[in-house]
């Protein structure tokens, strides 16, 4: 039994990636740890919604097998990750042509080896909209392309954060990469992995981004995001995540709920989104955000499932809405009911009247067919999908205010599901640092009860 003072050791508040991979390590050190939800499921912006046999992701981040917190979060063990084909697609001047792709394993040397033989490719008349031409760029832009995407796969994390900082646009201008390759190329990859069009992102976060997709493949879990969350949470003992329950303060070392009234804790973890934690703790920094409208469709037609394969689509000419698109159901059948094609795609920024409307004109481009009888799925608006990592930008904000007071989540790190994971490691860590690495001194039921309301 805990001593009187405590029902439990620690209150995570917030059940999303952050807050469950962090209970996790804390309850495997033998820690006691409520996990407490307002939303009446656990996920937070990781969910998934079922309609008629698919699942369609909200937002629909972008996850990379280079991710290191994917390989070593406990929980995530059994998590299986569909990869999308090597590099991405890339539409330009009415053709997709593919760049950037490196070898099977990611390897900085593979990736090199891979963009020169695309440069090397013979030249031949434009491929009709869907089919894969030229790279963009000749072979001398393709080879220094290469040369940098192998560079920065090798550069330690440590020498890219000591960089000078500047918005993500100068810095490329700034580097004596052709016009043409930061337009066709890495405009549209960036914007797409920092889900931000105007590339206002801090160089060194874009860096970091570049780095991640030069050292693996892009991919996403199989069976929809909510597989992230759902699985750290059925990791957990039995009863340690609470749905439904409303904290409404905090302090060290309690957490008032409209729901149970006060429990009485030795630290408390804020995990929520970055606005709600400074709902609670008013002086936090919110940052900006981008916002993500992610609109689903299903069509009988094989024409786009054929043109992309597995492939993600890019939209170089920034001819429309979309950012990039992707037919989903290649990638992970799971996500579709048999025979039926999902194609998912992207909006960065505020989007535009009628966009259904809009998305739709602009896929009949870029799939190279008619989408008047696609039907529409769901379109998924999050106003502040993904924090906005502007110059000045810490990679590594404090996770520890006060003894007793800690936080975490993609707003503390990277705005990225490796910086939700990584953040939440490092608040655990310090947890158990102040706590005591062996655990509670009184062992409590690792699935507190939580005491009615007065």
């Amino acid at each position: 039994m805990l001593e009187p003072a405590y029902q439990v050791d620690v209150v995570i508040v917030g059940a999303g990636i952050a807050g469950l991979s962090a209970a996790h390590r804390l309850t495997s050190a033998g820690i006691s740890t409520a996990v407490l939800e307002a939303a009446p499921y656990a996920g937070g912006r990781m969910s998934t919604e079922k309609v008629d046999g698919f699942r369609l992701d909200r937002i629909g981040q972008l996850l990379s097998t280079s991710y290191p917190e994917l390989r070593t979060t406990p929980g995530l063990d059994s998590l299986v990750l569909r990869t999308f084909a090597p590099g991405v697609l890339l539409h330009r001047d009415g053709r997709a042509q593919r760049a950037g792709a490196p070898a099977a394993g990611g390897s900085a040397r593979g990736a090199l080896h891979a963009v020169r033989a695309l440069a090397s490719a013979p030249r031949g008349p434009a491929p009709a909209p869907g089919r894969v031409g030229t790279p963009v760029g000749g072979a001398v832009d393709q080879a220094r392309l290469g040369a940098a995407l192998g560079r920065i796969a090798a550069t330690p994390v440590e020498r890219i954060l000591a960089r000078p900082e500047m918005p993500a646009g100068q810095a490329l201008a700034q580097r004596g990469v052709p016009g043409r390759t930061i337009e066709g190329f890495l405009r549209p990859l960036l914007a797409t992995l920092l889900c931000d069009p105007e590339l206002t992102t801090s160089s060194r976060c874009a860096d970091l981004a570049l780095r991640s997709f030069a050292s693996g493949l892009l991919c996403v879990p199989e069976g929809g995001a909510e597989m992230l969350p759902e699985l750290l949470a059925r990791a957990l003992p039995p009863g340690t995540v609470h749905t439904g329950v409303r904290v409404t303060s905090v302090a060290t070392t309690s957490v008032t709920t409209a729901e149970h009234g006060p429990i009485r804790c030795r630290a408390v973890l804020l995990a929520t989104d970055a606005r709600a934690a400074a709902e609670l703790l008013p002086g936090l920094r919110v940052p900006d955000f981008h916002p993500v409208t992610v609109v689903h469709h299903t069509t009988d037609d094989p024409a786009p499932a054929f043109a992309a394969g597995t492939s993600l689509l890019l939209d170089a000419d920034r001819g429309g809405p979309v950012a990039h698109t992707a037919v989903l159901s290649n990638v992970d059948p799971s996500r579709a009911p048999g025979g039926r094609v999902l194609i998912s795609s992207t909006v960065l920024g505020t989007p535009p009247e009628g966009v259904d409307t809009a998305v739709r004109i602009h896929l009949a481009r870029l799939y190279g067919t008619s989408t008047r009888r696609w039907e529409t799925l769901a379109v998924h608006h999050t106003r502040e999908a993904v924090p906005a990592m502007r110059p000045p930008h810490d990679l590594r904000r404090p996770v520890r205010l006060l003894a007793g007071l800690y936080v975490c989540g993609d707003h503390r790190d990277t705005s990225t599901i490796q910086g939700a994971l990584h953040s939440a490691h490092r608040a655990a860590s310090a947890i158990l640092a102040d706590l005591g690495a062996a655990g509670s001194m009184h062992r409590a039921d690792p699935a507190p009860t939580l005491p009615r309301a007065a």
